[in-house]
């Protein structure tokens, strides 16, 4: 017969510093790392369908319902803005259905009112798709609360089955088997709902304890399962201690509650090792929650000078919107400035969650403005260029009515005064520039011919531009003697030049350029004296050849959102492949050309005229 052996059963304190141990390792912060914010104001309204659909498709979908209701929050309100900028609502009726669209369930629109509206069809996709989500979520959910509470009911029933056993008292060697056996069912359930995980473990850790405390169990069985309990207990630090070096702060503090939770499904330790064991696992979840916590005070901080960062940006941007500008070489330089501060907006990081969407809405807001501006600058400009063609046109006219006329001095008059009026009137579109400029001189250069050939005896053209030759060798012959003598010699030989009359029309340029640099050559004084020379005319404005570029650039960037929109709608009809892949084809050709009608628009800037003739 063998020798009856008494366990040595725990002492009360020891009972008590077990449960304090239990309390201590359930207060472990449970925190869920922040992620970063996905800009979603970007996408059009096929993007986000397409989005929603592959979250649908996701095996993690049920864990993203935020991601669900952003994404959703987004479609509607970039809906509604483009229903109201194709003129399908009313900017009052838009606040309204900003509303109604808070519930993606409500009734589907019937098929005639997806064919009056544009907008319907892929309106309807998407509630179709989030309906779908939001009643798999509702059936996953009452299927997670189902399950909590069958495993509710299950350890309800192990507990049951533990305290029967703690108050059989039995013989060792057969209730030890079995409370091993309780220790395994009671692993290997699943979660309970949140409100009773503190009341069902503590009630659990209470019989079990009790098991130790009542049941005569034999020392050597005790010191083997409180052995078992080290074994895994100093395990368990090991991992915390490796986690505490890994870099990746967010990971090892997730990984640092699965330890825990773990940690709670062993038993006490001998108690001589019960305070160290604690104490190791204690500071390796310290460091490792000090690191977590230094982590995000770290990206809060960040996060706040990227929002001190991305304002002062907007208030530049804000600025710059706000100035009244009056010429294209300005518009240009301007469009630079805002293209290099959105190129420094990009590599500027996240603020916080709460402020990062509303930052980056302020600044496209001032973007927008500032290019609407420009918009409505060249629009303009355009009209008034389109009026200058119209007066130029009527020159034009007057010229070639006047240029066969005999009256040669009244005749004179009136095409001096027509090159006057040409002279004052701005600019015209490039591409018109040159001919009409042609048409014009040539009516002139045919009248002046025409009455130089007819010249009368007292006005003798060519005997005029012999005398001016003759003059303007006589300037460069002149000697310097001292300043008086020189600014008397000026005086005359400019007196002299006005006494001589008109040349030939096709050589007054030419005679007067060559008296002009002989006259600057003698007297440098003369350059803010003499006459002024009459030559084509220069326009006051300007010529930026950029406007058809940027005109055929917006058309382009129109129809890839129509081509999107497309995709969404034809995604909802069967076989309709061979389209979807048509337009793709054609996002992809209209992108390449953005990129080449880019770098003509920069050539284009750098060839702009600064005047037409």
């Amino acid at each position: 017969m063998s020798e009856t052996i008494i366990p040595d059963v725990p002492q009360t304190s020891d009972v008590l510093e077990a449960k304090e141990t239990v309390i201590e390792e359930t207060a472990a912060p449970q925190e869920t790392p922040v992620e970063e914010p996905v800009n979603l104001a970007e996408k059009t309204l096929a993007e986000l369908v397409e989005l929603f659909g592959k979250l649908k498709e996701d095996v993690d979908k049920m864990k993203k319902s935020k991601e669900a209701e952003a994404i959703k929050s987004a479609f509607y309100k970039k809906l509604i803005k483009e229903k109201v900028e194709a003129g399908v609502i009313s900017e009052p009726d838009a606040a309204a259905q900003d509303a109604e669209a808070a519930e993606a369930e409500e009734a589907a629109p019937q098929a005639e009112e997806v064919s009056r509206n544009p907008f319907q069809a892929i309106e309807l996709a998407f509630k179709d798709l989030y309906n779908s989500y939001k009643k798999e979520r509702a059936e996953f959910n009452k299927a997670q609360e189902k399950e909590r509470e069958d495993n509710l009911a299950a350890k309800e029933a192990v507990i049951e089955d533990l305290k029967e056993l703690v108050e059989k008292q039995e013989d060792v060697n057969a209730t030890f088997p079995a409370f091993r056996e309780i220790q395994s069912r009671w692993r290997a359930i699943g979660p309970v709902p949140a409100q009773q995980f503190r009341d069902i473990n503590d009630r659990y850790q209470y019989y079990v304890e009790k098991f130790y405390d009542m049941v005569k169990i034999n020392r050597d069985l005790r010191d083997l399962d409180f052995k078992k309990n080290l074994e895994a207990k100093e395990a368990f630090c090991a991992a915390a201690e490796k986690l505490a070096e890994n870099e990746n702060v967010v990971e090892a503090f997730r990984e640092l509650q699965k330890l825990h939770e773990q940690w709670k499904e062993f038993g006490p330790v001998a108690k001589e090792f019960r305070d160290d064991i604690w104490n190791r696992f204690k500071a390796s979840t310290a460091v490792i929650n000090k690191k977590y916590q230094g982590y995000f005070e770290g990206l809060k901080e960040k996060q706040g000078e990227n929002l001190v960062a991305k304002t002062a940006l907007c208030e530049k941007v804000e600025e710059i919107a706000a100035r009244e500008v009056t010429s294209s070489n300005e518009w240009n330089a301007l469009s630079k400035e805002i293209e290099k501060i959105q190129a420094e907006w990009k590599t500027i990081g996240f603020a916080a969650k709460k402020e990062n969407q509303k930052i980056y809405e302020r600044f496209r807001a001032a973007c927008d403005k500032f290019f609407e501006k420009k918009r409505d600058f060249y629009s303009q400009y355009k009209d008034s260029m389109n009026e200058n063609l119209d007066k130029k046109m009527a020159l034009i006219e007057a010229a070639e009515a006047l240029k066969n006329s005999t009256e040669w001095k009244k005749a004179t008059d009136e095409f001096i005064n027509l090159q006057k009026q040409w002279k004052e009137i701005g600019a015209v579109p490039r591409k018109k520039s040159e001919q009409l400029w042609k048409k014009f001189r040539g009516a002139c250069d045919e009248f002046f011919a025409e009455r130089d050939k007819q010249a009368k005896p007292e006005n003798d053209f060519y005997g005029n531009l012999k005398a001016k030759k003759a003059l303007v060798e006589e300037i460069n012959a002149y000697v310097s003697v001292d300043e008086a003598s020189d600014e008397q010699a000026m005086k005359e030989f400019a007196e002299k030049w006005k006494a001589i009359g008109f040349v030939p029309f096709k050589e007054k340029e030419a005679i007067a350029k060559a008296f002009k640099e002989a006259m600057q050559a003698k007297f440098p004084s003369y350059s803010e004296r003499g006459p002024r020379r009459i030559a084509r005319p220069v326009a006051k404005a300007p010529r930026s050849a950029k406007e058809i570029l940027i005109q055929k650039y917006n058309t382009l960037q129109q129809d890839i959102v129509t081509f999107e929109n497309n995709i969404g709608f034809f995604s909802l009809s069967k076989n309709a492949e061979p389209l979807i892949n048509q337009m793709k084809q054609k996002i992809e050709d209209a992108k390449q050309e953005l990129k080449a009608l880019e770098e003509k628009i920069r050539n284009a800037e750098n060839e702009e005229t600064t005047g037409n003739e």
